[in-house]
């Protein structure tokens, strides 16, 4: 989440009552046992979200820290299942708000991946020790190599051959990574704008036919390449399980032009339901790729899951500011707009709409726009839900992840509250 003004932490509530309720109505797509209607109104951990707001206001982020530590620790359970050994990094572009990063850091269970000197620093003064630190990045400036190059513990993983010979030549000897693109690429439901490789030639990572030219870089300035990275896209789930076993058999070609690499970093892109008609990731199965692609190479993997970890775990509150229907189209208005959670707008992965307390059975298919003065500031098309009224408190559910660390003042409507629940 953005670093502007927070909340307080939300008084823990009474759950004795609460034990033996159903996680909530099975049209329910996306409730689970911490994010479900009891006794008609929706809760998120022990918060009651509608009265949240009240005290609070709109629009507001919500995120649950502990529903992020246990999405880790699902993952690496997963992976020690299948015999992987392992390291997890949390990619904090997703959602940098310093309370979530010193939570983490304080349980020691992930790391930290970064993707600039200031997210360096940021992570840094959150608590991550630099040594739990991995740092992948591209297109970096020369300031950018002398802010690194003073520190001799951080996991570098560089992208270029330009890069290479201008951190080879601050840091001559050191031991680094390098990025590779594996001309394989991955995202949710095949978007071509989720996928970092594969789709036409990016800006990221080296290519295999230029790896020769790395090796030789490397060599002259002394550096010795321990790990190989790479990021092939986002938001994946089971249906594209196969495409993952293409990516991490490819590397395989670059893995083996490289005798001292001893660690495998295949970056995050692990997806979450955003539909109905989605499914969540398959861990067993997913681990399973994972371990069957590098059997018997004795390399470490390391995972850097932004999404999958944090996106689950927060919501965007809102507030109705009308009901209109123009033509054949019934338009719900909220009190937030693109500029808060951009992924719905940018790249089709929805921000689903549910209401706090739902006032009856009866649906409408509305048109779900928010306040800043764009045409493409729509939250959902055609989406059924029950009918609402001005003022009522609309919850955006997968708000956690790439929403508030990337929302901008457009309109000067990026004013938002922020909250964290430790329970």
């Amino acid at each position: 989440m953005s670093e502007a003004a927070s909340a307080p932490l939300a008084e823990p509530r009474n759950t004795k009552d609460r034990k033996s309720e159903p996680p909530g109505p099975p049209e329910a797509w996306w409730a689970r046992e911490d994010l479900c209607y009891k006794a008609g109104r929706l809760c998120l951990g022990d918060a009651d979200l509608d009265a949240l707001a009240d005290k609070v206001g709109t629009p507001a982020y919500v995120l649950r820290p502990p529903r992020v530590l246990h999405n880790a620790r699902r993952l690496k359970a997963a992976l020690a299942g299948a015999g992987v050994d392992h390291r997890l990094y949390y990619a904090i572009k997703a959602n940098r708000t310093p309370q979530l990063l010193s939570y983490l850091a304080a349980q020691r269970e992930v790391g930290a991946d970064i993707c600039s000197p200031g997210e360096l620093h940021h992570a840094l003064a959150c608590g991550f020790r630099e040594e739990d630190i991995s740092f992948t990045a591209t297109s970096l400036a020369p300031a950018d190599f002398e802010a690194l190059a003073k520190f001799d513990r951080l996991n570098i993983n560089l992208d270029s051959l330009s890069a290479l010979e201008s951190f080879g030549q601050l840091c001559p000897g050191r031991e680094i990574g390098i990025r590779i693109n594996p001309d394989r690429g991955i995202g949710y439901a095949g978007n071509d704008m989720l996928q970092y490789s594969g789709v036409e030639v990016t800006k990221f990572g080296i290519y295999i036919d230029r790896l020769p030219e790395a090796l030789e870089i490397a060599a002259k300035q002394g550096l010795t390449i321990k790990r190989v990275h790479f990021h092939a896209g986002s938001g994946y789930l089971d249906r594209e399980l196969s495409q993952l076993s293409d990516v991490l058999a490819a590397s395989r070609d670059f893995l083996a032009q490289l005798p001292d690499a001893v660690e495998v970093n295949i970056g995050g892109g692990l997806g979450v339901p955003h539909t109905p008609d989605d499914r969540p990731l398959d861990l067993e199965k997913w681990a399973k790729t994972v371990a069957d692609a590098f059997a018997g190479s004795g390399l470490k993997i390391a995972v850097e899951p932004g999404d999958f970890l944090v996106k689950d775990a927060g919501v965007l509150l809102t507030r109705v500011t009308y009901e209109e229907r123009r033509r054949e189209v019934a338009f719900l208005g909220l009190d937030a707009g693109f500029n808060l959670a951009m992924e719905p707008a940018f790249y089709g992965l929805p921000c689903e709409p549910v209401p706090a307390v739902p006032r009856d059975a009866k649906t409408t298919r509305y048109t779900v726009v928010g306040n800043v003065n764009e045409a493409l500031d729509k939250w959902a098309v055609d989406h059924a839900m029950p009918e609402p009224r001005p003022g009522d408190v609309v919850a955006l559910i997968n708000a956690g992840g790439y929403a508030a660390a990337m929302r901008s003042d457009h309109c000067m409507r990026g004013e938002a509250k922020e909250v964290l629940l430790l329970d």
